[in-house]
């Protein structure tokens, strides 16, 4: 990690710490489906990807680095890379730019996109190139490509890959353009979100394969059809990741005056008006929301078919159904 490298006791506090952080995820049950996650994360290192990362203070943020002089300084970064948390590892006049999720959601996440031996996978959004590693650890590298649309970004992933031992196809480009020239692929897995599904990802995608994306503050999973075909629902989990740049900027937020507080508050209120944008209004929306008796995330999907896109509540076809842009 060169100048002043970790020494001994500080690598044994970081593999003390990864293997608390592996105990917690696996108590969270985020590998009952799919326990060979566990070995991957246990095995790849996360302080690896992020030599530095920023904690929020009172007044803005603590850098946190491996390679400060002061060795109390270091341990609290050690320490902090493995706790089960979002880091931000990238700020710009205050905003985050790039941040390497939380580990128990990224967990979630891999075990959902349901990988198998041989299979090729997409990432879209390069981040530090901890999922990266993962996915590299239980396909291999050659069966990996990353793409993002910051150079900087990608370059700082390419070596942290490389510290890792892992050297899978890091790509910089628009994340919604894909990566034609690797494809197709059999999963395609999105960390940053989106307000619809980039056609490319589909084109890109074998028949029977699986996309896996943030939306509307949760997580989508897609089954692709064809180029131009695929459907899926929303999972439990709420997910609140860095939007997608490249393709235009994020939606603003609704304006929720006459709203009452507990509906303004409620995730779940609030999850149906970022996906309902431009078909419902707040007071629409929360007439719904409170008929159909406050629906959870997954009973609400996405249908892609040819130039249209729709999310739909409890059925493709219903009566609940709103368009999606393009």
């Amino acid at each position: 990690m060169g100048g002043h490298a970790p020494g001994r006791e500080l690598e044994d506090l970081g593999a003390s710490a990864r293997a608390g952080l592996v105990r917690r995820i696996e108590a969270s049950g985020a590998w009952a489906a799919d326990p060979a996650w566990r070995e991957a994360f246990a095995a790849v290192p996360r302080h690896l990807f992020v030599p530095y990362y920023y904690v929020a203070v009172a007044g803005g943020y603590e850098r946190r680095w491996g390679e400060s002089p002061d060795p109390r300084a270091r341990e609290r970064w050690i320490r902090g890379a493995y706790e089960d948390v979002p880091l931000a590892t990238r700020l710009r006049d205050g905003e985050l730019l790039s941040s390497s999720s939380q580990p128990s959601l990224m967990a979630d996440m891999l075990t959902v996109l349901d990988v198998r031996e041989g299979h090729t996978v997409l990432e879209i959004g390069a981040g530090t190139g901890y999922n990266a590693a993962l996915l590299c650890h239980r396909l291999g590298d050659d069966k990996v490509t990353s793409v993002d649309l910051d150079p900087e970004i990608t370059e700082s992933a390419r070596r942290h890959l490389a510290a890792a031992g892992h050297h899978p196809v890091v790509v910089t480009g628009d994340g919604a353009r894909g990566v034609p020239e690797r494809a197709p692929f059999d999963r395609i897995i999105a960390t940053c979100a989106l307000n619809s599904v980039p056609r490319a990802w589909l084109a890109q995608s074998r028949p029977g394969g699986r996309i896996l994306l943030p939306l509307a503050t949760g997580l989508l999973a897609l089954t692709v059809t064809d180029a131009s075909h695929a459907e899926g629902r929303f999972l439990h989990t709420p997910a609140y990741f860095v939007p997608l740049r490249g393709t235009g900027r994020a939606a603003e937020p609704y304006q929720l005056g006459g709203v009452p507080r507990r509906a303004r508050e409620d995730d779940l209120f609030r999850f149906l008006l970022a996906l309902t944008r431009g078909s419902l209004d707040p007071e629409e929306a929360l007439s719904l929301w409170e008929q159909e008796g406050r629906p959870q995330r997954e009973r609400y999907g996405i249908t892609v078919s040819g130039a249209r896109e729709w999310a739909w509540l409890d059925d493709p076809e219903g009566p609940y159904a709103w368009p999606l842009p393009s």
